[in-house]
């Protein structure tokens, strides 16, 4: 994985100029929850980079951005924000929080499926659950938008996309600070962005568990 990078939204703190640095004045959790992060990992098919973490949702956050990548092809993509108030926060009901932002196109017949919000909901506590990670105050929710093209456009197929935005606070861990288990989260995580790109998981090629169909091509921006 790329390095990390820490920020304050504030203004103080800032962030290093050489990347993969987290500004010394960051707190000690903060900064170890990143460290976490640089530790993990991932499937070869996942590309996963360090970017520009959002601004104002918290005094330090962090993020990551990372594509299911088949040749050419993204699969699915997404984002992922670690968010850190040293003070704790009335509607986290904590001082970490984890948002994310996870994305992938779909076959239209798949997409018009009633259940299909539930079922990727499912999938993203499931992916949690399955590595045995407790968390508060979830929330979010699962979009499925259709476009159709016409005029100079016409010749496109119908293309349909699902969208799972969420967030949730991740259990304190034991040690100092009570840091969460950030790197279990992060590969939680990418375990919900194969599942929804269409790969069956680590070491099961049998088909045993079924995942969405999905229209191989580059995601839009």
């Amino acid at each position: 994985m790329a390095a990390a990078q820490g920020q304050r939204s504030d203004g103080a703190g800032e962030m290093e100029s050489t990347e993969g640095k987290v500004a010394e004045s960051a707190p000690l959790p903060f900064r170890a929850a990143v460290d976490a992060l640089r530790g993990v990992r991932l499937r070869p098919e996942i590309e996963i980079d360090p970017t520009r973490p959002p601004q104002r949702l918290a005094p330090y956050a962090y993020a990551l951005e990372a594509a299911v990548v088949d040749g050419d092809d993204d699969l699915a993509d997404g984002r992922l924000v670690l968010l850190h108030d040293p003070a704790g926060h009335e509607a986290w009901h904590g001082t970490f929080r984890l948002v994310t932002l996870v994305r992938a196109e779909l076959e239209p017949e798949m997409a018009a499926d009633p259940l299909l919000p539930e079922v990727c909901w499912s999938w993203l506590t499931g992916a949690l659950g399955a590595r045995g990670l407790v968390c508060g105050a979830p929330s979010g929710t699962v979009t499925r938008a259709g476009s159709h093209y016409f005029g100079g456009l016409a010749e496109r197929p119908p293309a349909s996309q699902i969208e799972i935005r969420a967030s949730w606070t991740p259990a304190p861990g034991e040690g100092f600070g009570g840091v969460p288990d950030t790197a279990a989260h992060l590969a939680a995580w990418c375990d919900l962005l194969c599942q929804v790109a269409g790969l069956p998981p680590a070491g099961q090629g049998d088909g045993s568990v079924v995942s969405l169909p999905q229209r191989r091509g580059p995601q839009s921006p």
